[in-house]
């Protein structure tokens, strides 16, 4: 039960830290802009992790005008935010990587959510080594096998390894990172193919966080200009996923890792988390 009380003990105390940090706002706007859409002028808002575009835009708009004045404090209220998420396994950080994108713009919004996601990931890592890595096992010992041998079988090419499931979530990224300290995935390797495997998806989130922040009406969707836009996107996610899929099929050994793995469902029902 130790394991199980630390690891009880570090969520709450981060969660009541992200808790003092969102209500503890410095001197500054405490309220929406009269203009913001739905709301009252004056009216308090509350800062909550968005579960829909809607929320999302709301919040992202609230934050824009709070930055003006404080952007140190949205910048640690960001980053705490999103490090909670992925070092718990919390759904949503998908809205998250749009959120940056919203305030930060694509490029710096881009480089803070790959930073943001490789921290959490491997606080991720971290956790389970140091709580979960018997229960874990205990849980999903097929699965745990099945990555056991094909680590071992990939073990010296791991870090290509590594970027395909990245890329090709055959097994949800949650799952790897748990795994991870149990496979003997030395951290480095680890940090660094999170970092570079989940750039694609990460660019994707944060450029469509950046245009939804720009676009007020279905003409501004079907203009020449957003129109580029995503046919860019489409090409920079899909390009890395072509390179290492062709070297996937000289170098790694891929076989059973789909129909022993994950199944599909598991896999989607992980994209939705993120």
């Amino acid at each position: 039960m130790s394991s199980i009380t630390g690891l009880v003990a570090v969520f709450a105390a981060a969660t009541f830290y992200l808790y003092l940090l969102s209500t503890s706002l410095p001197t500054g706007p405490q309220h929406l802009p009269a203009e913001s859409p739905g709301e009252d002028a004056g009216e308090e808002y509350r800062l909550k992790f968005p579960s829909d575009l809607d929320e999302l835009r709301q919040l992202a708009e609230t934050l824009k005008f709070y930055k003006r004045e404080h952007h140190g404090y949205v910048l640690l209220l960001f980053c705490s935010a999103y490090l909670y998420k992925q070092s718990f396994a919390i759904p949503g950080s998908s809205f998250l990587n749009m959120l940056a994108g919203a305030l930060f713009g694509p490029w710096e919004g881009l480089l803070l959510a790959c930073l943001l996601t490789t921290s959490g990931s491997t606080f991720c890592y971290l956790l389970s080594s140091a709580f979960g890595k018997k229960y874990v096992v205990r849980l999903f010992p097929d699965k745990v096998t099945m990555l056991q041998r094909k680590v071992e079988e990939n073990r010296s090419s791991l870090f290509f390894f590594l970027l395909f499931l990245r890329f090709f979530p055959m097994t949800p990224n949650w799952f790897l990172n748990v795994t991870s300290p149990i496979l003997n995935i030395p951290l480095s390797i680890f940090f660094f193919s999170v970092f570079i495997g989940l750039i694609p998806y990460n660019f994707i989130c944060v450029r469509t966080g950046s245009m939804l922040s720009d676009i007020s009406s279905l003409d501004d969707i079907f203009s020449w200009g957003t129109l580029a836009q995503l046919l860019a996107i489409a090409c920079a996610a899909l390009l890395p996923g072509a390179l290492i899929r062709r070297y996937s099929q000289t170098h790694l050994k891929l076989d059973g890792l789909d129909s022993n793995g994950a199944g599909q469902a598991e896999v989607r029902q992980d994209r939705k988390r993120q």
